[in-house]
């Protein structure tokens, strides 16, 4: 396969005219089509209470998850309550939210329930905005709500020690900006050929190239590409997470970036990998709405029984995917109260068989929910 003398797909004398192999394509899309159509089956036979619940679900994974696949760590909690806060969900008591969370959770939300707006420089310098809001990356200042301008080096991703780092990519440099994503935002709010998935893969694709902010490149990209799977499931509400499902599979992502953007304009293997890996994201919303319809079950089976707002807490976290085992320690860490207290909440839901020590041994006594 022949590049020329260029090293990376910006450098191409035909760029941007990407090409692809839409028959290659055509089992891929039929696979991701009958995913979707199975999964909006489900969510046509459940109320409207149910159907928020699961997008609040996937919402939250996804905010939570597009944060993780750059190394950033969301408290789950904050993040769920500032959606639920913005989508009118009860959830009971809503947790503290700081400024980064907001700031990820406007621009995923505004991202999807705002997919049919067009998507201009504004926006993007918005959304930019909104996640450094202190105008900060960790400890470095950062040029916030702009295109970078390259003043400290050219924009590459890197990896490894200082002295034998290994450069993944580099971006086109500041000079072309302007032109570039004058060329990208006319694409991506004009009529196109490109049936609407493949339009989302070649957004997120195309975005990731041009790197044009100082941080947050990453996210930004993947917020695209929301917008367009938005745009296609002619829905503002999310049901399947395509950053969680990234994020499980992110060596392989960064992978395919990488030979994507050293190799020609036909883009066809990154296009079968992104439809390919929204398929998995697809399934894996039919698991969230398992677990949503199975909390449905649960407090409506034990509707009529008092607990107290430990209990509640943190039947809640179990039904939402508790990590590890539950033990009394645990209990008391997140209940905020004292192991006595805590080991009291654990042997009244023992007695009232909510809760069942598990089989598993160890240092510590370890509990789970009795699943209905």
């Amino acid at each position: 396969m022949k590049r020329g003398d260029y090293t990376y797909i910006w450098q191409a004398k035909d760029w941007p005219h990407w090409r692809y192999d839409l028959a290659q394509l055509a089992k891929p899309l039929a696979d991701v089509s009958r995913a979707q159509g199975h999964l909006m089956g489900r969510l046509a036979d459940v109320g409207l209470a149910l159907r928020d619940q699961a997008s609040l679900s996937v919402l939250t994974e996804d905010v939570v998850k597009t944060s993780e696949i750059e190394g950033e760590q969301l408290n789950v909690e904050s993040v769920r309550s500032s959606i639920a806060r913005r989508l009118g969900v009860d959830i009971g008591a809503l947790a503290p939210v700081d400024r980064h969370v907001e700031g990820v959770v406007e621009m995923v939300l505004d991202a999807t329930a705002n997919s049919n707006k067009k998507l201009t420089r504004a926006r993007l310098c918005g959304w930019h905005a909104a996640l450094f809001p202190t105008g900060y990356s960790g400890l470095a200042r950062i040029k916030v709500g702009d295109w970078r301008n390259d003043a400290s080096g050219p924009m590459q991703v890197v990896s490894g020690p200082v002295g034998r780092q290994r450069v993944h990519f580099e971006a086109p440099p500041a000079t072309r900006l302007k032109s570039e994503l004058k060329d990208f935002l006319a694409w991506a709010n004009g009529a196109s050929n490109e049936p609407p998935l493949i339009k989302a893969g070649l957004a997120h694709l195309w975005f990731v190239t041009l790197h044009p902010f100082d941080d947050g490149n990453g996210r930004i990209a993947r917020a695209v590409g929301d917008l367009f799977l938005a745009r296609a499931d002619h829905s503002p509400q999310r049901f399947y997470s395509l950053s969680a499902q990234i994020q499980r599979e992110r060596k392989a992502y960064y992978a395919i970036l990488e030979r994507t953007q050293k190799s020609t304009l036909d883009v066809t293997a990154w296009l079968v990998w992104f439809l390919n890996t929204l398929h998995s994201a697809i399934d894996q919303a039919q698991h969230t709405l398992d677990a949503v319809l199975a909390k449905t079950r649960f407090w409506q089976r034990w509707a009529t029984t008092p607990f107290n707002a430990r209990q509640v807490k943190l039947l809640n976290r179990l039904l939402d995917g508790f990590e590890g085992k539950l033990t009394s320690s645990k209990w008391a860490a997140i209940a905020k109260c004292s192991p006595d207290t805590a080991l009291r909440d654990i042997t009244d839901l023992l007695d009232r068989g909510v809760l069942r020590k598990a089989d598993a041994g160890g240092r510590s006594t370890r509990y789970e929910l009795i699943v209905v």
